[in-house]
């Protein structure tokens, strides 16, 4: 019978600072606890022979071996969930991409020392990555996933849609017209997931707004990686964007994406705001805003990710009478989303990664 324990966690970063700041951060989760820290990879390599953490949580920028070649190698031997830890840049945004693509199962934002609603919001921030990050499925990985109790948010007051705008209730959307638009929620392991979604999808698909829990400056870098990819277009949401076909709008990070009508034209509002459902964007909030502005015209998809941001959202698109999809398990990095709308009984329909472009062109032709 396994054993239900609390996730071990190696931190590998060549400051001091940041070592004890991670250290500080994570510790103070009862859900975790510090392995272990190394102020490069060649220290850390000695650590993992001693003993396996189920997570790491890896900078960048270090001396002797940077963190991306460190990553690659350690794939390749070792699969170990890691967290890319990284300073706010748009450069280094790139390279976090990379890393990404080369299995690191998310990333954080180096904590600021200060103010302490941002410290409050980065401790949120590291503490579920690395819940989520430790109960990932990574590609290549024989070992057993550890048993770890169900994860605990703490005593975080925790915001619901609400927050940004008013429940649906009583509110009616426009009739069903030829016209439909696409609502999408991912989160841990949804970077590679949006990009097989994406890359399946015809040039004249209908438009379409994504939520990726990412943090902000990296979502940019993300539309345009992904932009560079696919038939339809994709760029970063702007405020005031519309919503086409062929158009595929990001949700910037640290800010909420509403979808907004006026008249029959779809667009965008881009909002500074709480953090809902424990994020900023969130999915809940633009499945809500989806159910108030397009009702049955919209097509709701829940994607891999941890907790439970998205599924109210679903069950209130559903209720407006908008078609909704779910990722599988089975290709799920991170079955929790997808799970939780499946838990409310929101979800028409469960779907393999590979087949949902198609079941999203047949929902939004219904």
């Amino acid at each position: 019978m396994s054993v239900v324990r609390k996730i071990r966690v190696l931190i590998i970063d060549d400051s001091a600072t940041v070592r004890q700041t991670l250290t500080s951060i994570l510790e103070s989760d009862p859900q975790i606890e510090v392995l272990g820290v190394a102020s490069d990879p060649f220290v850390a390599a000695k650590r993992i022979a001693e003993e396996i953490p189920d997570v790491i949580t890896l900078d960048v920028e270090m001396p002797r071996m940077d963190g991306i070649t460190f990553l690659r190698k350690l794939m390749a031997q070792k699969p170990i969930p890691v967290v890319m830890c990284s300073s706010l840049t748009e450069a280094g945004s790139e390279t976090l991409l990379q890393a990404l693509e080369a299995g690191a199962v998310d990333i954080i934002l180096k904590p600021k020392v200060g103010v302490a609603d941002h410290l409050l919001e980065s401790k949120i921030r590291i503490c579920d990555a690395v819940k989520a990050a430790a109960g990932a499925k990574l590609a290549g990985s024989r070992r057993p996933t550890p048993q770890f109790a169900r994860p605990d948010h703490g005593p975080e007051k925790k915001l619901t849609a609400d927050a940004m705008l008013p429940p649906p209730t009583g509110v009616k959307a426009m009739a069903r017209t030829t016209e439909s638009v696409v609502c999408v929620g991912a989160s841990t392991g949804g970077t590679e997931a949006l990009r097989v979604l994406l890359e399946s999808l015809p040039p004249d698909s209908p438009g379409m707004v994504i939520v990726q829990h990412m943090p902000e400056k990296f979502t940019a870098s993300f539309a345009r990686r992904l932009d560079s990819l696919c038939a339809v277009e994709v760029k970063e949401a702007e405020d005031g964007d519309t919503v086409r076909r062929g158009r595929v709008l990001i949700a910037p990070g640290n800010k909420h994406t509403l979808l907004e009508r006026s008249g029959a034209r779809y667009y965008v509002s881009v909002k500074d705001g709480p953090l809902v459902s424990r994020h900023r964007p969130s999915v809940d909030v633009l499945f809500r805003s989806a159910t108030r502005s397009a009702g049955s015209n919209a097509v709701g998809v829940i994607m891999t990710g941890m907790g439970d941001d998205g599924a109210r959202g679903l069950a209130e698109m559903k209720q407006a009478g908008a078609f909704t999809l779910a990722q599988d398990e089975a290709t799920s990095v991170v079955f929790g989303m997808p799970k939780e709308a499946i838990a409310l009984g929101c979800v028409d329909r469960v779907v393999p990664l590979q087949g949902l472009a198609g079941e999203v062109l047949r929902a939004a032709s219904r």
